[in-house]
């Protein structure tokens, strides 16, 4: 169990910070970018969860999320493998909630129309408001497929993780805009009035 009493330490003072094990590490080191960048996706969940009032079904698969984003996050602050003779395992992304992932994302698009355009952030508040969660979930993946490369013993459920939850994102982003009929589509070369200008 987390118990917090006491909010700051003054021990980052200095630019580094603790993981869950290990020595301690800058404030900018990749793998502190990883689940830092989890993080902020999380944050943006939640704000996107404001918009969900008329959308029940969304509001609990974003609910879930958020808790496995903490999963994510403490996976990724826990460097190294764990030792075998350690009493408690450490908390790390499992194969489960990937597949839960998948699970909700051919459920939500089964009632998609195929797309015949890539699709703008934007239709209803909170599709824009999941576009903007899943572009910040591609870009902790990004960092964690860096980290990944230089330092191997990083899971790898945890990007597999990040990856399919920036899909579920995009398909619940088509369903707040009533199933897609309020998408925004993109169009290549629409110059508008620049275009008659020339």
């Amino acid at each position: 169990m987390v118990k917090l009493n006491k909010i700051y330490t003054r021990t980052g003072d200095d630019g580094t910070t603790g993981l869950v094990r290990g020595p301690r590490r800058s404030k900018h080191d990749l793998r502190v970018e990883a689940y830092g960048t989890t993080e902020e996706a999380n944050a943006f969940v939640g704000q996107a969860r404001l918009s969900t009032t008329t959308q029940p079904r969304i509001d609990t698969v974003l609910a879930r999320i958020q808790n496995d984003l903490f999963d994510v996050g403490s996976d990724l602050a826990t460097p190294g493998a764990d030792d075998p003779d350690a009493q408690y395992p450490s908390l790390r992304v499992r194969p489960v909630q990937t597949d839960w992932l998948e699970r909700q994302i051919d459920h939500f698009n089964a009632d998609l129309a195929p797309l015949t355009s890539f699709i703008l952030p934007g239709g209803t508040p909170l599709s824009t408001a999941l576009h903007l969660a899943r572009t910040v979930t591609r870009r902790a993946e990004r960092l964690v497929a860096a980290l990944v490369e230089v330092e191997p013993d990083t899971s790898p459920e945890a990007l597999r993780y990040l990856n399919r939850l920036s899909d579920l994102l995009f398909v619940l982003g088509r369903v707040a805009n009533a199933n897609g009929s309020k998408d925004v589509l993109w169009v290549p070369g629409n110059y508008g009035d620049v275009k008659k200008a020339d």
